[in-house]
Formats: C-alpha cells, structure tokens, sequence
C-alpha cells in the first residue's frame, strides 16, 4: 500500500474500523493480541519521533488566553495515544480534563459525538464552538457537530490538499499553526476551542 492511500484510508479513522482493509492485506486476523502488537509499535515511534507542528504551542496557548482555559481537546485516537501525544509536545496542562477520546464514544469521527461530548463539557452550544481539524473525517465530524470547523494544511506537506477540507465543510485553511494565534485575537465573541 503506497503511503498516499495509507493516509487516505487511515487518516482520521479508528484502525479497528478499517479492519476488512487490514485483514485483506496482512492476510490475519485484526485479534486483540494483533491491536496491542500495533498499539506497541506506534507509541515507540511516537515516543521517538513525535514533534509538535510549528506553531501548534503558541496556538494552543492563545486558545487557552482568548477562552480562559475553555479549550478540549477532541480525538478520533484512543485516550492513551492522546494522553502521550499532549504530554511529550507540553501541551498536557492546558487541556486538564477536558480531553475526550473517540475509542469511547458510541461512534468516532466522522460521527460528531466527541465535539458534541467536548462541548458539554465546557457548558456551551456546539455552535460557539470553533474546531481546527487537518482530516476530512475530523472536519466532517465538527461539521455535523454545529460547530465552526477550520483546517489545517501544511503547503510543504506533498499529501495534504486544502481541497477535500473545504469541500468536507472547513470555512477557513490555516497554512500555518501560527496564524490561528492572530486570527484568535480578531473574533469578537470568544469562540470555545476544539482540537
């Protein structure tokens, strides 16, 4: 499988709901023991390699200034990939408790239930939500969500388009993490972060 239907077909996804896909080109069984193997390989090489994307702290931060700490963070991924992901890029105390795991919701992205549970959370309407998504599911989940849904693409990443994230419903394209700190600073009502 090339890397570019990889992403395609895994990006923004639970692996478990891909598990004709896997079956079909592993040749075995998607088992529990086969997850646990995979979930092992995974959290080496982010342990290894996993940087945060240029911009992201800053941003992170704002979000955290311009709403007063009512920001959460929404993932398609399971809680504990989440968890290591917030904690290794330092951005695990701006999140708290508001962190909220698609693995345990009735239905991952692209079914809006972890923005709407997020949501609840920080006691607001999902339409006074903001959410920055860099995956069709992601930004197909915020969207059926009510909320408000930019993306996030990288010109320098040579598989990511902004195409398909405004034809899934994103309003806006950030280019650079950077430039969600300024547009922040521009909205009048204070939008409620999601990420």
């Amino acid at each position: 499988m090339s890397e570019a239907e990889c992403r395609a077909r895994f990006l923004g996804v639970t692996v478990r709901s891909q598990r004709t896909v896997i079956e079909r080109h592993t040749g075995q069984p998607l088992t529990e023991a086969w997850m646990q193997a995979f979930y092992a390989r995974r959290n080496a090489e982010l342990a290894a390699r996993l940087q945060a994307v240029p911009g992201a702290r800053e941003a992170v931060h704002a979000a955290h200034a311009r709403t007063g700490g009512r920001i959460a963070c929404a993932s398609g991924a399971d809680r504990q990939k989440v968890q290591m992901q917030l904690v290794q890029t330092g951005l695990a105390p701006l999140f708290g408790s508001a962190v909220f795991s698609g693995h345990e919701m009735p239905a991952s992205k692209p079914a809006p239930d972890v923005y709407l549970a997020a949501a609840r959370h920080l006691r607001v309407s999902p339409g006074r939500c903001l959410v920055v998504e860099d995956t069709v599911p992601g930004i197909t989940a915020g969207v059926a969500a009510g909320c408000t849904v930019w993306a996030y693409c990288p010109p320098d990443d040579p598989h990511a388009s902004p195409h398909p994230l405004r034809a899934a419903g994103a309003s806006r394209v950030l280019a650079h993490m950077g430039e969600l700190a300024v547009l922040l600073q521009a909205h009048r009502a204070p939008p409620f972060f999601l990420s």
